[in-house]
């Protein structure tokens, strides 16, 4: 059984991103899914900070990143880029490798098209700077939602996507 972490780069609790990532257990019950909550407790990377001894909260965020087989990003667009909270969680990871030919799924979830676009352009980039191995690269879309559900046609390109982790 795979060990996913899931990850939302959307700084609001109960986001949309948030929301999708917990129902995903229960669309692929054969996988273990972690969710990774605390992005926000990270403090802003500075690459003179980035040494022995690192803060409890950047050594636990690595270590998570570590133990998991994949990783599933889902998040918002926040001005045509991804949030600050996920790019400094990204750096974070710099010069540690967790992410190395690591498989990682990658998702924006804003609420129409084309939003989300440079978005994911950002997060393929920061990516692939940390050389992870992008499996995928999903754009999803509120409006595209049945009433906040995920319908059929995304649980199919989903379940596609989940075989490739």
């Amino acid at each position: 059984m795979k060990n996913i972490l899931t990850i939302s780069g959307s700084a609001r609790v109960q986001s949309s991103n948030g929301q999708f990532l917990e129902a995903l257990p229960i669309l692929f019950p054969d996988f273990t899914f972690k969710r990774f909550t605390g992005l926000s407790e990270l403090p802003l990377f500075q690459a003179e900070l980035d040494h022995h001894p690192w803060s409890t909260e950047v050594l636990q965020w690595r270590k998570t990143v570590a133990k998991a087989d994949a990783l599933i990003v889902a998040t918002p667009a926040y001005l045509f880029n991804i949030p600050a909270m996920l790019k400094n969680g990204l750096e974070w990871l710099t010069t540690s490798g967790e992410l190395l030919q690591k498989p990682v799924l990658a998702i924006t979830l804003t609420p129409h098209p084309p939003r989300g676009e440079k978005a994911m352009q950002s997060l393929l980039w920061s990516l692939q700077a940390l050389e992870a191995r992008v499996v995928g690269q999903l754009p999803l879309f509120l409006s595209e939602m049945e009433k906040g559900e995920i319908g059929e046609e995304i649980k199919e390109v989903l379940r596609e996507a989940m075989q490739l982790l």
